[in-house]
């Protein structure tokens, strides 16, 4: 295999992905472990908008928790919100103290401002709408003045030993592609938004790390809960990252509007706007089925100019790039693929059930999510369970494998663009259990790339839920049902093809295998065979 210059052949930790939850993850680990943060490029944290949510201050950790849950359907893990919520402060004041600039009121205290699903105003936000970019900074800033070495590159692959544990990547930079041992391998590589057609993430988000976690014999879960965002800018555009209109603008006074003026969202929800996304989300979707339009309109003209000025920098400069004035003219928006809910399943300290193999961010499924995620929760999520992750590893790494290991590679996918196509019709915000038979059919024409693995699992797991909640919403079943209370698990088949197994409960069976996989981690310590 041909070697890349400056790569280290052998490292403790590897770390796929340099957004948030990466970032963090590898910082924890500085001091500690030898660390290697492979990165494909800044990933979707830059993007972020609205703002890191977190009882900071006066604020109570009940009422956060609270909140998080009620957006997530009662499908969140306790557990883990409790983390997300008691933790989330003191992850906050680590950020601040690594240089982070949030904005912040007259008398020094920290802004905050009111987003979707919240009961009060606990978003802390950089540059008015420019959080995630501002937490990125920080983050890189303060990881330079670590001995962590990062490269630009894609991994390609994992390497896995004969008794089933993650023992390296390989990785893929400057044309050349080389193999790197080990002893842990941190999944940080976000979400799935470019496997459907218009997505507010960048291009290289694509659900590589739930591709490879698959290949791995990893455990997913709640994959058919897709976050769509209400407010994309409607560019005209159909395909590609489409500029985000923060639901902030919301929080501040703004109302979503139909082509004939008429509020969209009065006497739908007692929030009415400023409801969870999901709901917002659904309300544009029938909006623009009913009015065959292709966005609706997000009205901010009754809001103080100055306000929007300050606060929305980056959206008045998208809507400026598209001809609109959103001091004075309304702001055409339509919903987009945003955030996945669901993920690889892991333990509170992020392990999956694959030894050596571990997840943090957006390709996690911790569970603080549940159905749908509340607004502003995910640069949270990131520092929280990043931190979690590097405290876990450095307490305990996994012994040095050293069996002969194989590679799993991701290989290609045939018909990108038709893979999305098929992924945006029939699992979008409207789904029903004939459209998600034919998406199923029709990927499996496709092969087993990584785009297709991830696109069949979305559906499977749709498949599967015959019921409504969420971001998961069935019009052949448009009500939740207490039958379908249990998670949908997804593994690959025989074939290399996402399937859904049966599980009562999917945490009990993961922290199992979590269990078992950390057993045989002892016995290799012992040197004992099973």
């Amino acid at each position: 295999m041909t070697r890349v210059p400056d790569v280290p052949e052998v490292t403790d930790v590897v770390v796929i992905g340099s957004g948030v939850a990466g970032l963090s993850t590898a910082l924890g680990l500085a001091a500690t472990r030898d660390v290697l943060l492979l990165s494909a490029g800044d990933g979707s944290t830059p993007w972020a908008q609205g703002g890191v949510s977190a009882a900071y201050g006066e604020d109570d950790p009940l009422d956060h928790s609270h909140d998080t849950q009620v957006a997530g359907a009662g499908f969140c893990d306790p557990r883990n919100v409790r983390a997300l919520v008691e933790e989330g402060p003191q992850r906050l004041a680590e950020l601040i103290a690594h240089g982070a600039r949030f904005d912040r009121n007259g008398d020094g205290s920290l802004s905050r401002t009111l987003e979707g699903g919240h009961s009060r105003p606990r978003i802390v936000h950089a540059g008015g709408d420019a959080t995630g970019a501002e937490v990125h900074r920080a983050l890189v800033t303060a990881l330079r003045q670590t001995s962590v070495r990062t490269i630009t590159g894609r991994t390609v692959g994992l390497l896995q030993s004969e008794s089933g544990g993650i023992v390296g990547v390989l990785v893929e930079a400057g044309g050349e592609v080389t193999q790197i041992e080990a002893r842990a391998v941190v999944l940080a590589t976000g979400g799935i938004g470019n496997a459907y057609l218009a997505s507010t993430n960048p291009s290289m988000v694509r659900g590589d790390g739930i591709a490879l976690a698959l290949r791995a014999g990893a455990s997913l879960v709640d994959m058919e809960f897709v976050q769509f965002h209400p407010t994309a800018l409607y560019t005209g555009e159909t395909s590609g990252q489409l500029p985000l209109v923060t639901e902030a603008v919301r929080g501040e006074g703004a109302v979503l509007r139909d082509a004939h003026g008429r509020r969209i969202m009065a006497g739908r929800h007692p929030r009415a706007d400023l409801a969870p996304r999901d709901i917002v989300a659904r309300a544009i979707e029938a909006t623009m089925r009913r009015d065959g339009s292709g966005h609706v309109w997000l009205d901010a003209t009754d809001v103080a100019p100055d306000v929007l000025r300050k606060r929305f920098p980056t959206v008045l400069a998208s809507c400026a790039r598209i001809g609109v004035d959103m001091l004075s003219e309304q702001i055409p928006v339509a919903p987009a693929e945003h955030f996945l809910c669901g993920g690889v399943r892991t333990d509170r300290n992020g392990a999956t059930d694959v030894p050596g193999l571990y997840a943090v961010g957006e390709v996690a499924a911790t569970g603080v999510h549940g159905a749908n995620r509340l607004a502003s929760n995910s640069l949270l999520e990131g520092l929280v369970f990043g931190r979690r992750v590097a405290t876990a590893l450095t307490l305990d790494l996994p012994p040095k494998d050293l069996g002969r290991a194989h590679q799993l590679m991701l290989g290609d996918d045939r018909q990108p663009e038709r893979i999305r196509s098929i992924l945006s019709r029939y699992a979008g915000i409207r789904r029903d259990g004939a459209g998600l038979n034919a998406a199923a059919d029709e990927l499996d024409a496709l092969g087993t790339g990584p785009l297709a693995t991830v696109a069949r699992a979305v559906v499977v797991a749709a498949t599967a839920r015959r019921d409504s909640r969420g971001c998961h919403w069935r019009s052949d079943h448009p009500q939740a049902d207490e039958r379908w209370d249990e998670h949908i698990v997804v593994r690959l088949d025989r074939e290399g093809r996402p399937t859904t197994v049966p599980s009562p409960d999917a945490r009990s069976a993961v922290d199992t295998a979590v269990a078992l996989g950390r057993a045989r981690v002892e016995l290799q310590r012992a040197g004992t065979d099973e």
